[in-house]
């Protein structure tokens, strides 16, 4: 560029040097420097590029609302569900129906599905990561909030707002993970022992709950069903939304006061029999403990009672003499 300017400096001195002497002014600088920017200006024909258009991309980060579903069953048809999102302390009890919510705590990915009437049908997550204090938001009372939704039917006495993945688990409050749960299933019975099982095994992988209801109307379950993976094992825990106490006492089903346990043979689920009490072949981590999913994985049908060999080796949390009723 400065060299082409230099030339046509040089070519208007010379044209001025050629004219011969007469009245008419040469011109001043600044004339002359006016031509040479008119000169130099560019052909805007050829010159001029279009606008670039303003950026249509969404600046704001994706959530994790709007990533897709880790399928844990390949059965059940994801796409009729319409994701929206909830806030995880949301205390309503409200659904919407025909939905899908992420109800994992943080960055956790627990999805749950309602049907048409706005039941609460099925909660899944491809990965149960526990509850982590140091990371996750708590509060004192060890839960991300201070109350559950309030889902029509947990007003009754008889009936918790159960969570069907716990707060220990990593699971929120809000009306679509919350269940009305018969309070004594939700704080002793199956359901608590195997969010326990859960809680000791550090999580699990391929969780799935499937919630069913004995009619359209009601938001209150009669029967839940669990299936996970602990260590590769398959585990499924099936059972109805009702005090086991009072099962336990209509089935006749009672506990023994002997401080000794006689050694019987044991019925597993498979119909084979086992008097074997080698503890080792149960107890799969040797912390000389065993879970309720270490039991089930090695055969044994719940629940154990307290004249089993494996009794002693478990953790009879209400001290009713069974271990996993």
């Amino acid at each position: 560029m400065k060299k082409g300017l230099t030339l046509i400096v040089l070519v208007i001195l010379t044209m001025i040097a050629g004219m011969g002497c007469t009245n008419r002014e040469v011109g001043t600088k600044e004339d002359i420097q006016q031509k040479v920017t008119q000169l130099e200006k560019p052909d805007s024909k050829k010159e001029a590029k279009p606008a670039k258009p303003a950026s249509t991309e969404n600046k704001q980060p994706i959530t994790k609302q709007a990533a897709s579903i880790t399928s844990v069953n390949g059965d059940f048809d994801y796409s009729k569900y319409t994701l929206i999102s909830v806030d995880g302390g949301d205390m309503s009890g409200d659904r919407k129906p025909n939905v899908r919510v992420d109800v994992g705590f943080g960055d956790r990915e627990y999805w749950a599905f309602t049907n048409e009437y706005g039941q609460l049908i099925r909660v899944e997550a491809k990965n149960i990561i526990l509850q982590n204090p140091n990371t996750d938001h708590v509060l004192s009372s060890g839960r991300y909030y201070s109350d559950e939704a309030n889902v029509p039917g947990t007003e009754s006495p008889a009936l918790d707002k159960g969570h069907v993945i716990a707060d220990s688990l990593g699971g929120v409050s809000n009306a679509y993970n919350i269940t009305p749960q018969d309070s004594t299933l939700n704080r002793h019975g199956d359901q608590a022992y195997m969010e326990k099982v859960i809680r000791d095994a550090g999580g699990c992988t391929d969780f799935a709950a499937v919630i069913q209801y004995p009619n359209t109307q009601t938001q209150i379950p009669n029967h839940y069903t669990f299936t996970y993976k602990i260590q590769g094992r398959s585990i499924t825990d099936e059972f109805d939304n009702v005090n086991p106490d009072k099962v336990n006492k209509n089935l006749g089903v009672t506990t023994g006061t002997s401080s000794t346990s006689p050694k019987t043979n044991h019925v597993r689920a498979n119909g084979t029999v086992s008097s074997d009490e080698d503890v080792s072949k149960v107890d799969t981590n040797h912390n000389g403990q065993v879970t309720i999913a270490e039991a089930k994985a090695a055969g044994f049908k719940m629940p154990i009672t307290r004249d089993s060999w494996l009794y002693k080796y478990m953790d009879d949390r209400d001290g009713d003499g069974l271990v996993g009723e």
